[in-house]
């Protein structure tokens, strides 16, 4: 069929698969032409929309798929609920601002971290998931090999960078100072969720205990953010307590 070879030369995949099935509905229903055009249309955007998504979920390197429908919302002790679901309606992105998660291990704050990153991805934003560790180690191996600046401006341009589990291992001063670059460079130009086990006082620990460069990080982070405190006891935790 003629009509199916141009659609496939024009890429046009979805439409050139359901062209008769949607011709013989047409036909039953007593669609009109523009109707059916509608129709063909809208199916080959919502396939284009899907196979994006699918792209941006790639390259965005979340370890693991979650949801806000699957998180444990009876489990920690204090949690602002009403907060976290403002969160998801991602309005934070279009002011460039930060979300801080502060709490314990096994609280689910990775948890909800990679579910507003899922979210993002379905929205069609550009996301990086990565934990804090693996951004120190692959720049400072990309400053070993002089090619620090192309290394660093793969943080700095996704519409959504996830820094998780910051302060979990120790950093030493290069390190910090890693971080604080990709920090910077973010710094009103996208916006950024940090995962963390330490409170805002407890910085310098994480920054090479460096009271200056701790200062000028949270004056960055912190300027236009949001900060989610979670307490109670690990999830993990969970079976053996309830036993």
């Amino acid at each position: 069929m003629i009509l199916k070879d141009h659609l496939r030369s024009l890429s046009l995949t979805w439409m050139g698969e359901h062209l008769d099935e949607e011709l013989a509905e047409a036909a039953r229903k007593n669609r009109t032409h523009q109707e059916l055009i509608e129709r063909l249309l809208a199916g080959e955007l919502e396939l284009r929309r899907a196979r994006a998504v699918e792209r941006r979920l790639k390259a965005a390197h979340i370890p693991v798929a979650k949801t806000l429908a699957g998180f444990d919302w009876a489990w920690p002790k204090k949690i602002n609920r009403d907060q976290i679901r403002h969160l998801f309606t991602l309005r934070f992105m279009e002011e460039k601002a930060n979300a801080i998660f502060i709490g314990g291990t096994g609280l689910g704050k990775s948890h909800l971290a990679s579910a507003l990153a899922h979210e993002a991805c379905q929205q069609n934003r550009h996301v990086l998931f990565a934990p804090a560790v693996t951004i120190i180690n692959t720049l400072a191996a990309a400053q070993a090999t002089n090619t620090l600046g192309r290394a660093i401006n793969r943080y700095h341009t996704p519409e959504l960078l996830v820094i998780d589990e910051l302060g979990y291992l120790p950093v030493d001063r290069t390190g910090a100072d890693l971080l604080f670059q990709v920090l910077g460079g973010r710094y009103e130009r996208g916006s950024t969720i940090i995962t963390t086990n330490r409170v805002y006082k407890d910085w310098a620990k994480t920054f090479a205990n460096d009271a200056t460069l701790t200062a000028a990080v949270l004056d960055r982070v912190c300027h236009h953010s949001e900060t989610i405190v979670i307490e109670g006891r690990s999830y993990r935790m969970k079976g053996r307590i309830e036993e």
